[in-house]
């Protein structure tokens, strides 16, 4: 004889959705990934499932080409290579407690809204290390100095004067004749021409846009849907694709009121962004509070390569700062 029961009061997969991991997974992988603007432009390392605190980076050192000359042997090239280590040392957590009364009573909007938020500051943590590499580019330790002690980074007017945070502080907007310098500085080391990017924060980008010389046709073309003028594209400048963020790093002059911000300019080989543990999602009922802890998490690692002051070929990357 068949067996009649009927469990239409079970509990399914459908009545327990809001406690399946995975859609929570999926909830905030698709908004880290919509958010991000730095680690998208930058070399990134999988680790992920991988043991280990550090990842150590091979580089060798260039070697000269040699003129044969006739009846000699070859002249042998021999160097001591060198390495870069990549800490792993970032854990970011973004962790919410939900009660039963919320889960029942509230709208499934909420629940979006929390997984699109633990999304949005996964992705702003990882684009702020990001951003914040830029400090020590050149050799420096900070932005904050005077010439004499080698911020690293220069003023966007001119591409070449160094950036001083001294009284008021030097900051000016990026000029032609100064993107070039900086472009100049990056081909004079040998960067790859390829993925080269521009960072700037949103008032860089509205001053640009009104510079002739970066949207007049004559310059960039008519390119539809590129075009500047008619639709605010952040345009590609000399091999340069331009991108806009508000997580730009803010600075202070030394008066301790007027600000600056720090664009980038880099190539993708420079920095590098090392994910042993790309955002996920675990959940716990916590029965002393009546409700479930939703936990988003991820482990990184960041690192600048071709700074100017590794030991591999030159610049890669520089800071440019501009009026707030």
């Amino acid at each position: 004889m068949a067996n009649s029961l009927s469990y239409t009061n079970s509990v399914d997969v459908t009545d327990a959705a809001n406690f399946i991991p995975t859609v929570y997974s999926l909830e905030v992988l698709a908004p880290y990934k919509k958010n991000l603007v730095m680690a998208n432009l930058v070399t990134i390392l999988n680790h992920k499932g991988k043991k280990g605190s550090a990842i150590k980076i091979p580089v060798p050192v260039r070697g000269d080409a040699s003129q044969k000359t006739a009846n000699n042997v070859v002249t042998l090239i021999v160097n001591t290579e060198g390495d870069l280590t990549i800490n792993i040392d970032q854990h970011w957590e973004y962790s919410r407690v939900i009660e039963d009364i919320v889960e029942f009573q509230a709208l499934p909007s909420l629940r979006r809204f929390y997984m699109n938020d633990a999304g949005y500051a996964l992705a702003k943590r990882v684009d702020t290390s990001l951003h914040n590499l830029a400090a020590t580019w050149g050799g420096a330790t900070a932005y904050e100095g005077t010439a004499a002690n080698n911020t690293g980074a220069v003023i966007g007017s001119d591409g070449s004067t160094q950036w001083s945070d001294a009284d008021a502080g030097n900051g000016a907007s990026i000029s032609d004749a100064g993107l070039r310098r900086v472009i100049q500085e990056l081909d004079d080391n040998d960067t790859p021409s390829r993925d080269r990017y521009l960072v700037v924060p949103p008032v860089e980008k509205r001053k640009m846009l009104a510079e002739p010389r970066f949207t007049e046709q004559s310059f960039v073309g008519e390119r539809g849907s590129e075009n500047s003028i008619r639709n605010g594209f952040v345009m590609p400048l000399y091999g340069v694709d331009v991108y806009v963020s508000s997580n730009c790093a803010t600075l202070t002059a030394s008066n301790d009121v007027t600000q600056y911000r720090a664009a980038l300019l880099f190539q993708k080989e420079a920095l590098v962004l090392a994910e042993q543990v790309a955002p996920r999602v675990q959940t716990q009922y916590k029965q002393e509070a009546l409700g479930t802890l939703v936990t988003s998490d991820m482990i990184y690692g960041v690192k600048t390569v071709r700074g100017g002051s590794e030991a591999q070929d030159g610049v890669g990357c520089k800071a440019i700062i501009v009026p707030a």
